[in-house]
């Protein structure tokens, strides 16, 4: 078995202006995707805003801390899954269930872990 982080990216003001109806289709690939998946789900989560993120860099003897991501970007991460399955041809079908997948203003990167065991 192998570990994939699977990452939801897409533009945050659009997510934020989503109808009741695009909402529900979201959550319903969501649903498919954790009923297909089950137990290969080691963790996952939907983020807070980018507005609420801290980002840490080098600043000399101390880390620089700001509010805000590092990189102004339309796109943002929004969520992830880290599933363990037999390979990333594995991973790619279950990623393959998410609406994020097939709207314009979104995406989905499969990124594998590496193994330090």
């Amino acid at each position: 078995m192998a570990q994939y982080m699977i990452l939801i990216y897409g533009d945050e003001a659009r997510w934020e202006a989503l109808t009741a109806d695009e909402l529900r289709a979201i959550d319903e690939g969501h649903r498919a995707f954790r009923a297909e998946a089950g137990p290969a789900i080691l963790a996952s989560g939907e983020l807070e805003s980018s507005r609420t993120a801290t980002t840490l860099r080098a600043g000399g003897d101390r880390p620089l801390v700001t509010d805000g991501p590092f990189l102004e970007t339309k796109e943002v991460l929004g969520g992830f899954y880290l599933v363990d399955v037999p390979d990333l041809d594995a991973a790619l079908r279950l990623a393959g269930l998410l609406q994020e997948v097939s709207d314009d203003h979104s995406g989905v990167q499969v990124h594998p872990l590496v193994d330090h065991s």
